[in-house]
C-alpha cells in the first residue's frame, strides 16, 4: 500500500493535514533535540524528510522503513541519505547503538506495537531517547466531533483529488480511530521498559508527541 502511494506522499500529507504535518515535524526535530556526531534512528522515514532537521544538526541519521518503494523515491530524492530497508519488529541493527530513535506516523501502522517499542528500546543506548510523534485522540469533545467527522466523511474526497491510492487514506482514517488514545500509549511505552515518559498534545490532540528515556 505504501509503495502505491510513495510518489505523492510528502504533498497528500500536506494537503490533508491543511500544512499541520510541518509544525508537527519541527516539534519532533525540537523533542528529539539531535546534536553533532549523536547517531539517530529514523523509523517509518517513508522518503526520508522527516530525517532532514537531523542531519541539518550535523547528527548522523538512519532513515528505515518497511516499503521498498517508499525508499527508491527517498534515494532518488536524497541520494545521499543512509536509507535502510527494515522491519520495525526485527530492527537489523545492533543493541545500544542510538542516542535517539523517533518514529512519526508510522508506529500505528506496525503489526506489533509492543514488540516494535522493545525493538526501539534494544538499538537505544542507555540514556537515550525515544520521541513518538502519533495521530491521537483530541481532548475536548466537541472538537473530537468534527475531527472524526472529517477523517471518515471529508477525508476519503480529497485523497481521491490528491493520492495515487485513496483507498490507503481510507485505511488512515480507521487507523486513527482504533489507535490507543495519550494515556494508552504511554503504558505501553512503560510496559517496554522506557522510563520518564510523558506526552504533549499537538493541534488540541489530533496528534501526540510522546516521548521517554532508557534507564541508564
Amino acid at each position: 500500500m505504501f509503495d502505491d502511494v510513495a510518489a505523492n506522499y510528502d504533498l497528500t500529507n500536506d494537503v490533508l493535514s491543511l500544512g499541520q504535518d510541518r509544525r508537527w515535524r519541527r516539534e519532533v526535530a525540537r523533542a528529539v533535540d539531535a546534536r553533532p556526531a549523536q547517531r539517530v534512528l529514523d523509523l517509518a522515514a517513508g522518503t526520508g524528510t522527516s530525517s532532514l532537521p537531523f542531519t541539518r544538526a550535523g547528527a548522523y541519521v538512519v532513515p528505515c522503513d518497511f516499503s521498498l518503494g517508499m525508499l527508491r523515491e527517498g534515494k532518488r530524492r536524497h541520494p545521499w541519505l543512509p536509507l535502510t530497508a527494515g522491519d520495525a519488529t526485527r530492527l537489523p541493527f545492533a543493541d545500544g547503538v542510538f542516542d535517539a530513535v523517533t518514529i512519526s506516523f508510522g508506529l500505528r501502522n506496525v503489526q506489533d506495537t509492543d514488540r516494535a517499542l522493545r525493538e526501539l528500546y534494544r538499538v537505544t543506548k542507555p540514556g537515550g531517547r525515544v520521541v513518538i510523534c502519533e495521530f491521537s485522540h483530541p481532548t475536548w469533545a466537541p472538537f473530537r466531533t468534527v475531527y472524526e467527522e472529517y477523517l471518515m466523511r471529508a477525508l476519503p474526497p480529497v485523497a481521491r483529488a490528491v493520492s495515487s491510492n485513496p483507498d490507503a487514506y481510507v485505511y488512515l482514517a480507521e487507523s486513527i480511530q482504533s489507535w490507543p488514545d495519550q494515556p494508552g500509549l504511554a503504558a505501553r511505552l512503560q510496559g517496554a521498559g522506557w522510563a520518564r515518559v510523558a506526552w504533549r498534545n499537538l493541534s488540541g490532540g489530533i496528534v501526540a508527541l510522546h516521548r521517554g528515556t532508557k534507564p541508564r
